[in-house]
């Protein structure tokens, strides 16, 4: 409507009430003042002009998609008549989605039929390939992290690099889709992949597929400290944590002095196994919030009571591969000093992902989200600062037997040489918690747990001790005999 036409409207309609009012020049009326009036039909005027300048608004947009729409319309005709081979309407249009998605964050994505179900098995802890984490930055493939005893942590990848070529050849300019693809293949089949790490010259790592098995929950004792690694958030990571806490407080009773959690190399998983994880350390409290595009798009999640392990001290292990989910169990539980967070500063990806199913049996990976710390501190593009730096690092033990000195210690002893040989060979091997203590950011957890129980100990006996004090006066009684 033209805003002439509209502005004669509104001057009629003001002058039809002030008729029926019967207002007057320099007359007032008792219940209704001219003033009282006057403001009224200035608010409808202002409200009706801003309800057609966003009609306006509205249609502008809407021929501007049509536009946009008839564009992607004559390129669509343009490659189907004259590109130099046929391509199916499906490749073009699934193509076009894909590139639209992935245009809006390393995480957005389309998933065909194929992928969408591969990625259902992977969240149930088995599917084939070489078993790592992967996004895209920059247009470049970047590992986020290998996933424990898969072919891609057994061949030496690392988190963080940086993939450039499959096969001897380039994947520059390829969707994170069709870079997994090529990474894929027949179970025994060999890939060669080309890494680039630390600003390095490029260098090449072959990995033979298998069939990846993931145990997303292991544990181990070290000197009365439960030891859980958590490789990644599947369907079973909750349960699992919640057996292996059981099995160490089982089989240490009262020796139990408190837990690691190694979120090391983790790059996530499901949301829901994330939030129980934290419930189980935690009486009370929110364990992470989400904000979507709009003001209502607020979720908060709480804890409810119950800690498994009754309180004990708690060192998290976090590293550059520590990502999503990991991410929200280490903040949780850093905001609310459940845990002293040891090791390097996480991956920092704080968005959520929604998969939402497409017909045809695909999905799309959609951002639509935030998600905050306790604290209301968004992760995105930051990460996890921990509370004690330690760079990771291995501080390799010797297993010796202690033994006198004897001839065959001396110098130049002879048949030294073959006997020493011998000992070499019968030398003991390291046992498995050993072997877990070489790793220095463990080493320094345990250090941490101990010394807080040995000084926990300490104030407890100080406080419960009995001083025996003999009266004064007997004292001074003796001195004047």
């Amino acid at each position: 409507m033209d805003f002439s036409v509209f502005t004669v409207l509104n001057i009629f309609y003001i002058n039809t009430i002030s008729f029926q009012l019967g207002l007057r020049p320099n007359r007032m009326i008792k219940k209704i003042s001219i003033y009282q009036i006057n403001v009224f039909l200035a608010f409808f005027l202002v409200l009706n002009i801003c309800f057609i300048q966003q009609n306006l608004a509205k249609a502008d947009n809407r021929q501007e998609t049509y536009k946009q729409l008839n564009l992607f319309g004559d390129v669509f005709q343009r490659v189907q008549e004259q590109y130099v081979e046929e391509v199916t309407d499906k490749k073009l249009i699934e193509s076009a989605i894909s590139g639209m998605l992935q245009s809006l964050d390393p995480h957005s994505s389309y998933l065909s039929a194929e992928s969408y179900k591969d990625m259902q098995v992977k969240t149930k802890g088995k599917f084939g390939g070489l078993g790592i984490e992967i996004t895209m930055e920059d247009g470049v493939v970047k590992v986020v992290s290998p996933i424990d005893d898969t072919p891609a942590a057994n061949a030496g990848m690392k988190s963080g690099d940086l993939i450039i070529g499959i096969n001897g050849e380039s994947i520059r300019g390829l969707s994170i889709n069709d870079a997994v693809s090529q990474l894929r293949g027949p179970v025994g089949s060999k890939v060669v992949i080309t890494v680039v790490r630390d600003k390095k010259d490029p260098f090449e790592i072959e990995i033979i597929r298998d069939v990846i098995k993931i145990r997303s929950v292991r544990h181990n004792i070290i000197k009365n400290i439960g030891y859980v690694r958590l490789t990644t958030f599947s369907d079973t990571t909750t349960s699992g944590l919640e057996k292996s806490v059981d099995e160490i407080k089982k089989e240490l009773g009262k020796k139990f002095q408190g837990l690691i959690l190694d979120l090391r190399n983790n790059p996530g998983g499901l949301l829901n196994q994330s939030i129980s994880v934290t419930d189980s350390f935690l009486n009370q409290g929110e364990i992470v919030s989400t904000q979507g595009r709009k003001d209502d798009d607020t979720s908060r999640i709480f804890a409810k009571k119950g800690d498994i392990i009754d309180g004990k001290p708690m060192i998290v292990l976090i590293n550059s591969g520590s990502a999503s989910a990991s991410e929200i169990v280490a903040g949780a539980l850093k905001d609310h000093s459940r845990a002293i967070i040891v090791g390097t500063r996480s991956f920092g990806k704080g968005s959520v992902q929604s998969i939402i199913p497409l017909a045809g049996n695909g999905a799309m990976r959609l951002t639509t989200a935030r998600y905050y710390t306790p604290s209301g501190i968004s992760i995105q593009a930051k990460g996890i600062e921990p509370d004690i730096i330690v760079e990771a690092g291995i501080t390799e033990l010797t297993k010796e037997t202690p033994e006198n000195r004897r001839e065959e210690n001396l110098r130049g002893a002879l048949d030294k040489k073959e006997k020493d040989k011998k000992d070499s060979a019968n030398k003991p091997e390291l046992t498995p918690v050993e072997k877990l203590l070489q790793d220095d950011q463990i080493s320094r957890a345990v250090d941490l747990i101990r010394g807080i129980n040995l000084f926990s100990n300490k104030k407890k006996t100080t406080s419960t001790a009995k001083i025996l004090k003999k009266p004064l006066n007997n004292k001074v009684s003796s001195f004047s005999n």
